[in-house]
């Protein structure tokens, strides 16, 4: 008799019970019907080699060390980007940080996504550090030549980048011609020059592989009468391209609704696909390196078109978001989306430290980003850029934007690549393809804390659509199951 009291006091509980639909164990998504079935579902690495040489290492879900790239691949990723840089180390051969990215860099980032299956993204900076907006300085080696050889430097540098990049086993899908050039690019703000540049760069691709697609490179979207004048411009001066790219960050760059429209322009006007090149979202707001990051508490944390949490769940809400708006665009040209720097984690976790072992524990990661170049600058890198990298140097500005946590553990939300493609059997909560008796028992198993449910898992179990899981969920399979 007492067996059975605490059981019905039990089953009354369990009946009371109600797990909210975005739960820790995983996450909820909804399924996007891509336009395109070649949707780029791609994310930036470039810092990955340093970060491993810093002595950081991946882990999936479970805690088992594993390859990153196999990790990704996993998990739905089918595209990398990498950036290139022409030089990016002093007279002495001291990096200058960022991950060191040259060309030797890329060729190794390529040939480990080429062996699980993702094509490779190219994005050359025609410059030896960070290219943007505010910087777009031509390499060392460029400075002095005539715009002639400059041009023709490019061309060579182009061509000849992609032919190691290739022999060393990568699978080119893309180049970049320039990023981030709203303002310039290699040195030339004039557009009759940067046309030219953007020619050039073109042309040696086309010469190198004519299936590879050439994609233009922008910024600030927000800015929406700029951005259609430069698909306009582009087309006034017969640049040669494929791909109209943006970076998108919605604490800068407005609404995603503005979004498509600019990117609908360039698709719908002059037939070009449109990519997001870039775009991340913190999911926390707290540090674990010790460097300032680009999100935290006052900085970049409010804003009307921040519409998720600042969690697991929300790092994955914004990426499906974004995701869905290029989905949106005119004429089914919405090519992608790529995830900036998603495993750029730290090099020693800080987070529980204070005093002298938090000050300890911050000067060997310096030491680690100066000798690896997994910061975001080195000190090295004043000699090229003394008025920004040179000051600011250090860490990672986006350790809690990756998909990881600060031991290298995948979060949840890196299941969002592969979720927003699954179809998922509604109410198969244990995942076995089928539905009967034993999803119900997962539902209310979870629902007492004695089992977990992955990502589909949790998507399948809200039986009835109402954002949360609880026993009826289980109760209306076992009545549906009935009733067949």
């Amino acid at each position: 008799m007492k067996k059975l009291s605490v059981f019905i006091v039990l089953v009354l509980l369990l009946c009371l019970c109600t797990v909210p639909a975005y739960a820790e164990s995983g996450i909820i998504s909804k399924r996007i019907n891509f336009k395109n079935p070649g949707f780029i579902k791609g994310m930036d690495v470039s810092s990955v080699i340093s970060l491993e040489k810093s002595g950081v290492k991946f882990y999936n879900e479970a805690g088992e060390s594993e390859d990153i790239f196999e990790l990704l691949s996993d998990h739905g990723v089918n595209y990398i980007r990498v950036r290139v840089w022409n030089n990016p180390f002093d007279k002495d051969g001291n990096g200058y940080g960022g991950g060191n990215n040259d060309v030797k860099t890329a060729c190794e980032i390529g040939r480990r996504a080429a062996l699980y299956g993702m094509k490779l993204s190219v994005d050359f900076h025609y410059s030896d550090f960070w290219a943007d907006p505010g910087k777009q300085k031509a390499p060392k080696a460029w400075e002095n030549l005539s715009f002639d050889d400059k041009e023709r430097a490019l061309y060579d540098y182009t061509y000849n980048s992609l032919k190691e990049i290739k022999s060393a086993g990568a699978d080119i899908g893309m180049v970049q011609i320039g990023n981030e050039t709203t303002l310039g690019i290699c040195g030339e703000n004039e557009w009759q020059n940067m046309a030219r540049l953007f020619n050039s760069g073109a042309s040696a691709v086309r010469a190198f592989d004519k299936n590879i697609l050439v994609a233009v490179h922008f910024t600030n979207p927000e800015m929406t009468d700029t951005i259609k004048w430069l698909a306009d411009t582009l087309d006034e001066n017969k640049v040669d391209y494929d791909v109209f790219a943006t970076s998108y960050y919605p604490y800068w760059h407005g609404s995603l609704a503005n979004l498509t429209d600019v990117l609908s322009y360039a698709a719908e006007k002059y037939g070009k696909y449109a990519l997001v090149a870039e775009t991340s979202y913190a999911n926390t707001l707290a540090d674990t390196d010790g460097h300032p990051n680009t999100v935290a508490q006052g900085s970049n944390d409010k804003g009307e078109n921040l519409l998720w949490d600042f969690s697991v769940q929300g790092q994955a809400d914004e990426l499906s978001a974004v995701m869905n708006a290029v989905n949106n665009v005119k004429n089914g040209k919405g090519l992608g989306v790529f995830y900036w720097e998603g495993a750029w984690i730290t090099v020693g976790d800080t987070t529980s430290l204070s005093g002298d072992e938090y000050s300890n524990r911050v000067l060997k990661n310096k030491k680690l980003w100066e000798s690896f170049g997994s910061g975001w600058a080195s000190p090295f890198s004043g000699e090229f850029d003394p008025d920004d990298a040179g000051k600011w140097y250090g860490g990672s500005a986006v350790d809690n934007q990756a998909f990881f946590d600060s031991s290298g553990k995948a979060l949840a939300s890196l299941d969002i690549f592969k979720m927003v493609s699954t179809d998922v059997l509604n109410g198969d909560s244990n995942g076995d393809n089928k539905l009967n008796i034993r999803d119900s028992t997962a539902i209310r198993k979870y629902i007492a804390k004695l089992r977990t449910l992955d990502s589909c898992g949790l998507r399948a179990a809200d039986f009835n659509a109402d954002g949360e899981i609880s026993v009826s969920d289980a109760t209306s399979i076992q009545f549906f199951i009935s009733s067949r």
